[in-house]
């Protein structure tokens, strides 16, 4: 077992996603953003690290000559006055702000750029997300054209993986030159792919991709790793792939962000399912849905995926959201489970470090993906 005690930590939802020209933004969704006495509550839960939005877009909206660093000075006052440790999130679930997107080529280093700043302006800041889920952005904005720039290709998803990969290792770069201290807590939903035999080649292909963001950190992408050929296929070039490789960055905490619907279940017979689940990949039809919505496979319990994480990569693994949607007892029920899986993990010698209670405040419109604003809410820890 890890000789580290078992911390629970928490976090809200603070999503910034673009929708063509339009912003959506949780923290005013929920309403934290008019709210510090919020913080005394996330306090009084005994909780002492906390995922916090420092988010580029809301800082920086319209270009770095006009930032507005007033909300979070006084948020960031209280917090060291509550004795909380946060965690600084620079990019979650966004494309940045107006005059940048995930396929700029110059987005990394404008995002490093904002992150020096952050560093510099709060020099006492220990714990970073830069990027939150870069994968799973890069899929919803550029191969499922969900959110910003809406795309709808590998090309445009690997360039945007690959620009928000970038945007990490030049981010803790330019944040460590202020703090030498400085740790990476580097965010993912590495779900599994269930499929049909017609189709359980997707499911494979995507059950390797979905190790990208912590592989190429880890500088482990090269010419022999089963994902390197799709890659350049895709448009990123070798020299990109080597500079990340000697560029690779070592990160301190591997955050698994888990949820009852990341397990998928790919299925050629689209009949079973309502047309909203139909896709493909140009080669194939089939429907993509949750496994434990799809009454065909037993999805892998969260001790399954996260013993996956640890025989992989053998750093240390934290739970950085855990929530289903649903009435409180079901809240807790998944809650109880993530944490008894945590501690088994751990009394077989795994080092899990902590669990994160996600989302403090709910969650607006995610059962759209936040493509829609119907005031469609999920509660959380308070409502």
């Amino acid at each position: 077992m890890s000789s580290k005690n078992f911390e629970i930590w928490g976090g809200l939802e603070c999503t910034i996603n673009r929708i063509r020209s339009c912003y959506n933004n949780q923290i005013l969704l929920n309403g934290h953003f008019h709210r510090a006495a919020d913080l005394d509550l996330f306090a009084s839960l005994g909780i002492k690290k906390l995922r916090y939005p420092m988010l580029w877009e809301a800082v920086a909206p319209y270009s770095f000559d006009e930032m507005n660093w007033e909300w979070i000075d006084s948020r960031m006052k209280r917090i060291q006055e509550l004795d909380i440790t946060p965690i600084a999130g620079l990019l979650h679930h966004g494309s940045g702000p107006c005059y940048t997107s995930l396929l700029d080529p110059k987005f990394p280093q404008k995002l490093a750029r904002y992150a020096a700043l952050v560093a510099q302006r709060y020099p006492w800041i220990e714990w970073y997300t830069p990027v939150n889920e870069p994968l799973t952005t890069a899929r919803f904005s550029g191969l499922y054209g969900f959110w910003y720039p809406h795309h709808s290709n590998d090309r445009s998803m690997v360039r945007a993986l690959l620009n928000q990969i970038k945007g990490i290792v030049l981010s803790m770069q330019a944040i460590r030159t202020v703090n030498p201290q400085a740790k990476l807590i580097q965010t993912e939903d590495i779900g599994r792919a269930l499929a049909t035999a017609s189709v359980q080649y997707q499911a494979d292909f995507e059950n390797f991709r979905r190790w990208l963001t912590f592989d190429l950190l880890l500088g482990k992408v090269d010419r022999l790793h089963p994902a390197f050929q799709y890659l350049i296929k895709q448009g990123a070039t070798r020299a990109e792939l080597a500079w990340l490789q000697i560029n690779s960055f070592p990160i301190d905490i591997l955050g698994i962000n888990h949820y009852p619907l990341s397990n998928r279940f790919l299925d050629h017979r689209l009949e079973l399912y309502p047309e909203r689940y139909h896709g493909g990949n140009g080669k194939d039809h089939y429907a993509d849905v949750g496994a434990v919505d799809s009454g065909q496979v037993i999805p892998p319990a969260p001790i399954d995926v996260y013993r996956e994480v640890w025989e992989r990569y053998q750093r240390p693994i934290a739970v950085t959201e855990a929530h289903i949607g649903g009435p409180r007892e079901a809240q807790m029920r998944w809650l109880q489970e993530i944490y008894l899986s945590a501690q088994r993990l751990r009394s077989d010698g795994a080092a899990i470090e902590a669990m994160t209670c996600w989302s403090l405040l709910g969650s607006y419109e995610w059962s759209s993906l936040c493509t829609t604003v119907n005031d469609h809410y999920e509660s959380g820890i308070f409502d």
